[in-house]
């Protein structure tokens, strides 16, 4: 009965609650309008100079790659590996580099495939969504490591870090997995062939970086994020780090690039409070690569619950894992002042930061369609 009347309050709140906040953000968005315009236009700039150039061509190649066999290779050579480390079939590991090679939201979108395809059963989905949607090394190295902080160590030590977390998570939930293998049907890996999906995809990034671009501007008109700055000032005390850090932190956690790139204009003495928060937002992610995850994973049965919690505890230990490295290990010279440039000027072509020209990406590109063209099964085989 309890259970019950606590369902019918949730709906009666969600009834009420979410139109009231609807109807109050198409006001707000009449209110400060002129604002509301500008921070719209810098979300849909940060989408086509940087999303875009930097992610789709990871989403279409990765379309094309679990089109050949090589989910099939990856599935019996690493399954040996998968299997004991995090007990998840091999087929994991395709979604875990994938995911970490492409960047938000690559491993979940290969991992919901996975699901609906019956590759992997609905706990070990949950697992994996958990430590295979991770952020990638065009972002954390390009645009946080060289355009933010003008220093490429600091961006390889955040993507190390990055990387030794999601392990961790991956490792940690294997102990609460559920044996539940009976019920899986035997399949294969079938994604979509033609580049809608990816384009669908990219085009569900955009809409949510320049929602939140907007959110993040009306929260900052209301004065809404100092106000809940004052709230976890306790928290950051605590931890002894500088209140300055306040509304950068609160707007990495509603949405990532712009919550980094205000982490990184924070002046501060030691600047390792700077790197670790960024590694606990890259680990996090924000609600924006949330609500993405949760529009993928909607196609099928999985749950967005494990997920967030498995992301929280990834910036933590990516934090954790950061701050350990800055303080024991000596190599890593890291006393230098953040560049303090506009985010518009450091975060454009990640791609070209790295050293990577047009014509290197499009020979890859090239190559990928190559292979795809050669592994298709003629009608022969397939009739046979």
């Amino acid at each position: 009965m309890k259970s019950k009347k606590f369902n019918i309050i949730l709906i009666s709140l969600k009834n009420t609650i979410i139109p009231i906040i609807l109807c109050s953000f198409m006001i707000f968005l009449i209110l400060f309008s002129t604002s509301n315009i500008i921070a719209a236009k810098n979300g849909l700039e940060l989408w086509a100079t940087t999303v875009v150039p930097s992610l789709f061509p990871f989403l279409f190649a990765t379309e094309l790659l679990g089109k050949t066999k090589i989910v099939q290779y990856l599935g019996k050579t690493l399954n040996k590996i998968m299997r004991p480390l995090f007990n998840v079939p091999g087929e994991g590991s395709f979604a875990f580099i994938m995911g970490l090679i492409s960047g938000y939201p690559v491993g979940a979108k290969i991992v919901t495939d996975f699901r609906n395809n019956g590759i992997c059963t609905k706990d070990e989905g949950n697992r994996l969504l958990a430590f295979t949607n991770n952020s990638g090394p065009l972002f954390i190295i390009g645009t946080v490591g060289i355009g933010l902080f003008a220093n490429k160590s600091i961006g390889l030590l955040l993507f190390i870090t990055h990387f030794m977390a999601c392990i961790t998570v991956g490792v940690i939930f294997k102990f609460f997995s559920k044996n539940d293998l009976q019920n899986l049907p035997h399949s294969s890996y079938k994604p979509s062939v033609s580049s809608s999906n990816s384009i669908s995809t990219i085009l569900m990034i955009g809409s949510y970086v320049v929602i939140f671009s907007v959110v993040i501007s009306i929260l900052n008109q209301l004065h809404i994020l100092d106000l809940f700055s004052v709230v976890i000032s306790p928290l950051l005390c605590f931890f002894n780090i500088n209140l300055s850090f306040a509304v950068p932190i609160l707007s990495g956690i509603i949405e990532l690039t712009n919550g980094i790139n205000l982490v990184s204009l924070v002046h501060v003495k030691d600047i390792s409070t700077n790197i670790a928060i960024c590694a606990f937002l890259l680990g996090f992610g924000g609600i924006s690569v949330c609500l993405q995850v949760y529009s993928i994973i909607s196609k099928s049965d999985l749950s967005i619950k494990k997920y967030i919690i498995g992301k929280f505890f990834q910036g933590v230990f990516a934090s954790i894992y950061t701050l350990l490295a800055l303080k024991y290990i000596p190599i890593l010279n890291l006393d230098i002042k953040a560049t303090f440039a506009p985010i518009s000027t450091c975060v454009t072509y990640p791609i070209s930061i790295l050293g990577f020209n047009n014509y290197f990406v499009l020979f890859g590109v090239l190559c990928i369609i190559v292979c795809f063209v050669f592994s298709i099964p003629s009608k022969k085989s397939n009739n046979c």
